[in-house]
């Protein structure tokens, strides 16, 4: 998710060779940005109610926003802000390496969810980690670990979650920790980067102006209906 260059930034968020619309668009989303039924499981970290970094990001959300073409993403609700820590399973991916061995592709997603809660209950309970902000996208926010130490303790918890949901994702190892604010609706026009890098790097300084690291909840298994709530079921730390 490294998008500094013109290049990266071309080749993920403009028209530029791009014959199909974006993923997720009549999926997760519409094209007037509202949010469609896409349920499914997963374990995060909410963003802390009420903290700064809270409010921290939500300039940053009004920051994309304002942004030239801002009108071309579907905008997360700033209640729902959080960081992945294992994806779960999700309506519309049904295939191995991203649905529980041994239960059927056809199951209901409310079954892996009673399934993954029986597993996880006798889960240890883990040590605390914090994250830090690499940089700011027209998606959101990247994340690692604000030390060594705590890249380690969360990259060690996927893989003690890949045991109790019975898969192991093809990214596992190389997944990028990240806040999403923002699902692209409609690609931005070719140049496009002439405006977004440096104002994305400027809401990047802003923001490291306000908050050292990002203030997270417990890493939570949770249920989704789509992507605006995410309601916690079980605190696994």
């Amino acid at each position: 998710m490294a998008y500094e260059t013109n290049d990266a930034f071309a080749e993920n968020f403009t028209e530029i060779g791009k014959d199909a619309p974006p993923r997720y668009l009549g999926i997760r989303f519409d094209a007037t940005g509202t949010f469609m039924p896409t349920p499914g499981n997963t374990v995060v970290s909410h963003v802390v109610p009420g903290s700064r970094t809270e409010a921290a990001l939500a300039r940053v959300r009004q920051g994309l926003m304002d942004l030239p073409y801002g009108d071309r993403f579907a905008y997360t609700p700033v209640s729902s802000h959080h960081m992945t820590v294992f994806q779960g399973i999700i309506e519309g991916r049904r295939k191995p390496d991203y649905w529980p061995e041994g239960v059927a592709l056809d199951a209901a997603v409310e079954q892996t969810t009673s399934l993954f809660l029986d597993r996880l209950s006798s889960f240890p309970r883990g040590d605390p980690f914090h994250m830090k902000v690499v940089s700011v996208t027209p998606l959101g926010l990247v994340l690692e670990g604000a030390t060594e130490r705590d890249e380690y303790t969360v990259r060690a918890l996927r893989d003690d979650l890949v045991g109790p949901f019975g898969y192991r994702h093809p990214d596992h190892d190389s997944y990028t920790f990240h806040i999403t604010m923002a699902y692209p609706k409609a690609w931005l026009p070719a140049g496009a980067e002439a405006a977004y890098l440096p104002a994305l790097a400027a809401l990047k300084d802003s923001l490291a102006q306000e908050i050292d690291m990002v203030e997270l909840g417990a890493p939570a298994f949770c249920e989704f209906t789509d992507m605006t709530e995410f309601r916690p079921l079980k605190f696994l730390s």
